[in-house]
């Protein structure tokens, strides 16, 4: 049975998105312009969209580049960051490559990989996961650096293997870095792609978002924008917090 807490939580959530919507439709009503649409006429615009089968298509088509190039820059920069948190040679000799590339803007990182390699969905991919891996290489590298020289000790003393080492000594110290840099890299990836997708792609939910632009069609960007932010908002609550509150059962 939820606690009193989480009730109020629940309840200040709502009240905090109806005051939201109240204060959009006053300004809509206000201002009476058609570069601020009303919420229902947005509404409305996202269940044509959706009945028509654009905005899933779309939608689809930006969820599985979000999905492939977050999997494989959170695999390449947990890996590296945990070499580099452990190896303080590594981590010297590699430190100003993670500086420049941290620096560098997306936009060019994006214009490159296209001019480098054409306009291809593979390019598209390497742009977004290049642009992703160094967050989370220094992310998961504090992460390292940060365990528990003793627990190791007496993991090593009491003969764990390496799977048990892993799984009760070092995961349970990696996971709220390793949770911090899904959070992020989410937040991060999505906005990228959409700039990938703008530049050089004909489908997902960027290359729609500068159509409605040209078009000046405001209601069909916020309606298409809401959409995308609610399917993740619906990643982090369906996956994200219950696999957080899962693996942090140990906590007291």
């Amino acid at each position: 049975m939820p606690s009193k807490e989480s009730r109020r939580n629940k309840i200040l959530a709502v009240a905090s998105i109806a005051l939201l919507l109240a204060v959009w439709h006053l300004l809509a009503l206000t201002l009476h312009s058609p570069t601020l649409p009303g919420p229902a006429l947005v509404a409305a615009t996202f269940w044509r969209a959706t009945l028509s089968g654009e905005l899933p298509y779309h939608l689809g088509i930006t969820l599985l580049r979000l999905l492939g190039s977050f999997g494989v820059a959170m695999l390449l920069g947990c890996a590296i960051g945990i070499v580099l948190g452990k190896n303080k040679t590594l981590d010297a000799f590699f430190d100003n490559w993670l500086v420049i590339f941290l620096n560098i803007p997306a936009l060019v990182t994006i214009i490159l990989c296209y001019v480098w390699f054409g306009l291809v969905e593979s390019a598209a991919i390497l742009a977004v996961v290049i642009n992703k891996i160094p967050n989370v290489i220094v992310t998961i590298r504090e992460g390292a650096r940060a365990l528990d020289k003793d627990l190791l000790e007496m993991a090593q003393s009491y003969r764990f293997g390496k799977g048990k080492i892993f799984k009760y000594v070092i995961w349970p110290q990696l996971h709220p870095f390793v949770m911090a840099a899904t959070r992020s890299g989410l937040a991060l990836i999505w906005k990228i792609i959409l700039v990938v997708e703008l530049l050089g792609r004909s489908n997902g939910m960027g290359y729609q978002l500068h159509i409605f632009f040209q078009l000046f069609d405001v209601a069909s960007l916020l309606a298409y924008s809401f959409a995308f932010v609610a399917v993740i908002q619906l990643m982090e609550v369906g996956f994200l917090k219950p696999l957080d509150r899962r693996s942090q059962r140990w906590r007291r």
